[in-house]
């Protein structure tokens, strides 16, 4: 029975290549790192022509300065709104204004009849930076069996390239933030745990 469990949770790392969470990098197998940048979504669609060309060439100008591959990554989930139809249904019963309630009963069911139609979807934007030991050369290959030396090199450059990539971002007016611990953790269990299948991070 423990000879069958120890399978089952040796395939299950095998397939996530996830070894271990340090701060905010995350060890792969294979002697591999990341770290994983959050950035927040702006609606494109709703700013002038002017701005949307602004924001078109400071990207182009970020991905033209880049010395680094990135990743870009977009996880889209669909929204579950039955606990918004519930609340507004809760309001309509509520309100002693029968107007008022009967708009609320209108708008209940305009959201549902959209919703039905149209899946709607959750976007949420990351930048995946990776490092390999190759990257320092000889000495980082040396480090390789060296779990400490090995973090603190990919703490050290993971880190320096993420503070280039937020600074470029914040040029072309976009919010990021470095992931922690707790929110990578996170981000990876809803990501192994839903049908899309994994981050990519290599």
């Amino acid at each position: 029975m423990r000879n069958s469990a120890h399978k089952i949770t040796a395939t299950t790392q095998k397939f996530i290549e996830i070894e271990d969470i340090v701060d905010n990098i995350v060890l792969l197998s294979g002697s591999q790192a990341c770290l994983v940048i959050e950035v927040v979504a702006t609606n494109f669609t709703l700013q002038s022509k002017e701005e949307q060309q602004v924001k078109i060439f400071s990207y182009a100008s970020l991905l033209n300065s880049l010395s680094f591959s990135i990743q870009i990554v977009i996880l889209s989930r669909r929204l579950d709104i039955s606990s918004y139809l519930k609340l507004l249904e809760e309001q309509a019963a509520k309100t002693q204004n029968q107007m008022l309630s009967a708009h609320i009963n209108l708008y209940k069911d305009f959201v549902a009849q959209l919703v039905q139609k149209n899946a709607v979807l959750d976007k949420k934007f990351y930048i995946a930076l990776s490092y390999s030991p190759l990257e320092k050369g000889a000495a980082g290959i040396g480090d390789i069996g060296n779990k400490q030396a090995f973090v603190a090199d990919a703490k050290n450059l993971l880190n320096s390239k993420a503070v280039s990539i937020t600074q470029e971002l914040q040029r072309i007016g976009l919010k990021s933030k470095i992931l922690e611990k707790n929110e990578l953790t996170k981000l990876y269990y809803e990501v192994y745990n839903s049908d899309g299948g994994g981050l990519p991070v290599k």
